[in-house]
């Protein structure tokens, strides 16, 4: 939720890394996975939500893992003071 804040809004490289990983990890999910979901997202307040109404399949589990690993090494490399990974599951 909210900007990194490591560069100007349009050239902030943690923002960009963080939102590539994201929208790429959803747009797998639905064409290689065809996992059913709702996003929603808030470009001005930085966010993006995703809610799964069902049970998620064995390649949704394996995309999502990959994301996170690949966010938990975005916040190693810049810190929590730029970006940290809160994970919630309901």
């Amino acid at each position: 939720m909210g900007h990194a804040g490591f560069g100007k809004s349009g050239s902030d490289i943690v923002c960009a890394a963080i939102s590539i990983l994201v929208i790429n990890t959803l747009n797998s999910i639905e064409e290689l996975a065809k996992e059913n979901f709702v996003a929603e997202s808030d470009e001005k307040e930085g966010s993006i939500e995703c809610h799964f109404p069902d049970r998620i399949n064995d390649r949704t589990k394996l995309l999502m893992d990959s994301m996170v690993m690949g966010l938990k090494g975005i916040e190693q490399n810049y810190g929590k003071k730029y970006f940290e990974l809160i994970i919630k599951e309901v």
